[in-house]
């Protein structure tokens, strides 16, 4: 925004997050000292309802790629989009090492393999080992969240140690056995940490999140019950859950499906890797489906967020050549519902109800729990680093306030907590620490192929499009007197229905032959001068007879 390139800052620690400290998303940080520079993550965002074609949005890298001799390498928290999705965009155009555990690294390899970035160095690293890059010595630390292998960091830098904790929550009965490393946390806490960023998406959230095992009691008291198949959607990273259905589907006898490119891919990655554990025989192809019995039968499948494309939205439309939904059938969405998508999940449960399906979803049952620390566990964090500073990452900006809230009552001077916002630096040195203005910053839109060739302009006007239509004017003139020869012929489309507004259609033709007349012959040559007459006139005809402000495209051509 203000301040992008290099910055010549000696002795000085700045941390800057590019993404991740103004939405649910996005989360990417840049720590930097003299001529080194790691980067925390790269994720994307999924588009807000306004973002209308986009399928999804990644932080500006400008001051990444202004700055690439420093970058040392990118380290990666956990396998989720919202950590790893900007990834592959960030790779075309930097070419650095990328650090993460053994899932993080099998899906993000699956991801860089659809970009065509089959070379890139992969580094797995193990909880409790230390990655050297540049001044950063960067130690992986276990935490428990919503997908295996998830890490927070303990960072060694020259102006202090630092911890960020990726995503996290405080679950004591994990369903892999694998306890978040408390002991590490605390080690750092005891050595002294002069900054802690912590995860805030749920800071407004009171008590503790509950364990990954409390759906596991929902799926059995949901299994026990139902005579047909059943169907789970879910996230297809989210491999505990898997494992829970697998685990409850083995107890009740039933064989197993995975439906989904996604889903079926992460959870071979994650067999092959050992962190998915199905008995032998129960994993079965879906052309199996009609042998089996409905009782038999569990499918797991993508859609739980209701994606126009995805398995569950074909089953739920019945244009899914395999599984026809039927009474009987249990369909259960076991993933929380993403803010901006509850429309397109609620058309999806109404189509599934109106097939005879019993729908079960998070309003209604427990068959989903957050990956993400609540009140008591964000405060048992702090307590646990004791950080002199600290700021608040993983959320959107009322996150941030409950989250600094918590930190005072924990003792954390007001002084010392430091609210940022995409693109704004953090600045530490020895003697203390304050921001120090901001550097380039801001989202990306991605449409298809197209990556930032859709900016705020291209979305207003899609906006317009989508909520009054258009308005396009044929219009042909003589090039030497600028007679009208042909037209005006008027088309619209979203704005009226052209047979039954037949009135305001001559109207407007009205009123652009009049324009005609009024500008006069002497300035028939300039095309644009024509064009914006015709716009401001039929501009507030249609504001003041309908008021609609649908976009008016005059085309002039000349015979």
């Amino acid at each position: 925004m203000e301040r992008a390139g290099k910055r010549n800052l000696d002795n000085v620690l700045s941390v800057i997050p590019l993404g991740g400290v103004e939405e649910i998303g996005m989360n990417m940080t840049v720590l930097e000292y003299g001529d080194d520079m790691v980067v925390i993550d790269a994720g994307l965002m999924f588009p807000e309802e306004d973002m209308l074609g986009i399928d999804y949005v990644i932080p500006d890298f400008t001051y990444i790629l202004e700055n690439r001799e420093k970058v040392k390498g990118i380290v990666l928290s956990h396998g989720h989009e919202d950590h790893t999705g900007a990834l592959p965009f960030l790779l075309k155009e930097l070419n650095v090492p990328v650090y993460g555990t053994p899932l993080t690294l099998g899906l993000v390899r699956e991801k860089l393999k659809e970009h065509n970035l089959e070379h890139v160095e992969l580094n797995s690293v193990l909880p409790r080992e230390v990655v050297t890059l540049g001044v950063f010595e960067i130690q992986f630390i276990r935490v428990t969240h919503s997908i295996v292998d998830g890490v927070g960091f303990g960072i060694t830098t020259p102006v202090g140690k630092i911890v960020h904790t990726g995503d996290f929550k405080l679950d004591p009965t994990p369903v892999d056995g694998q306890l978040m490393d408390f002991h590490m946390f605390s080690e750092y806490g005891e050595a002294g940490t002069v900054l802690l960023m912590s995860d805030s998406t749920n800071a407004e959230k009171g008590g503790f999140t509950f364990s990954e095992k409390e759906v596991r009691r929902a799926f059995e008291d949901i299994f026990s019950t139902a005579t047909g198949r059943i169907i789970i959607a879910t996230f297809a990273s989210n491999i505990h859950r898997i494992q829970q259905v697998i685990d409850v589907a083995a107890m009740f006898g039933r064989k197993v499906i995975l439906s989904g490119k996604s889903l079926v891919a992460n959870a071979q990655i994650a067999l092959d890797l050992g962190y998915l554990r199905i008995p032998a025989d129960m994993w079965v192809r879906l052309d199996e489906l009609k042998r089996l019995a409905e009782n038999e039968v569990v499918i797991i499948t993508t859609g739980s967020q209701g994606e126009p494309m995805s398995v569950l939205s074909r089953i739920a439309t019945d244009e899914h050549k395999t599984i026809k939904v039927k009474a009987g059938d249990v369909v259960i969405l076991s993933a929380k519902m993403i803010p901006g998508n509850e429309r397109s999940i609620g058309r999806i449960i109404n189509h599934l109800f109106r097939r005879g399906a019993n729908v079960i979803y998070e309003k209604v049952s427990e068959i989903h729990v957050s990956g993400h620390a609540s009140k008591e566990e964000l405060k048992l964090m702090l307590n646990l680093v004791k950080p002199k500073y600290f700021m608040p990452v993983h959320g959107e900006f009322r996150h941030k306030i409950y989250h600094s809230r918590l930190a005072e009552k924990t003792g954390v001077p007001k002084e010392n907590i430091f609210i940022l916002d995409d693109g704004e630096v953090l600045e530490i040195t020895g003697g203390g620490a304050a921001k120090g203005g901001t550097v380039t910053s801001g989202r990306i839109y991605v449409d298809g192929k197209g990556v930032g060739d859709v900016e705020d302009m291209v979305l207003r006007d899609r906006r317009r499009l989508a909520h009054d239509g258009i308005v396009l004017v044929l219009l042909g003139i003589e090039k030497i007197t600028g007679a009208i020869v042909s037209g005006p012929d008027i088309i619209s489309r979203g704005f009226v229905f052209e047979d039954a507004s037949q009135d305001v259609i001559n109207d407007v033709k009205e009123l652009v032959i009049n324009s005609m007349k009024e500008l006069g012959t002497e300035v028939v040559a300039d095309k644009s001068l024509i064009q914006a007459k015709i716009r401001s006139v039929l501009k507030k005809y249609l504001r003041n007879t309908m008021e609609r402000k649908p976009m008016i495209m005059p085309i002039i051509f000349e015979v």
